[in-house]
């Protein structure tokens, strides 16, 4: 098998499970998508896993955009919060409200994290 075919075949199957996930999530929150889906269930097979496809790509493709937007969020402070040393954050004034709330909101969760990192290793410890 050439090489370019297998990674096309492992997209396309990547592909296909993600949009069957979709579909699944689909069923579960919305009672008439649910019968939509069942009823697609009595259809040719192909046409199944292009239409399945097709949703994972869809589905692959604002996974992306989402993601691309959060790393581009100016002030990103992920990569800081990750380290275990603190940042002086006084030195960069925030430009809205929205920044300052979830710069807020990052340094809660970084504190948050904090304490259930002691307290694992408290247990661990006790343990």
């Amino acid at each position: 098998m050439d090489s370019n075919n297998l990674v096309k075949f492992l997209q396309t199957g990547f592909h296909v499970s993600l949009g069957a996930t979709t579909v699944l999530i689909e069923s579960l929150q919305d009672p008439q998508k649910r019968e939509e889906n069942f009823s697609q269930l009595n259809s040719d097979f192909d046409q199944q896993l292009a239409t399945l496809e097709e949703k994972g790509k869809i589905t692959e493709q604002e996974a992306r955009s989402y993601m691309e937007s959060m790393w581009t969020q100016p002030n990103n402070s992920a990569s800081s919060a990750s380290t275990d040393t603190p940042t002086n954050t006084s030195a960069t004034p925030p430009t809205s409200t929205t920044t300052t709330n979830t710069q807020q909101e990052i340094e809660e969760l970084t504190a948050q994290i904090s304490a259930l990192r002691t307290e694992l290793e408290q247990l661990r410890q006790s343990n």
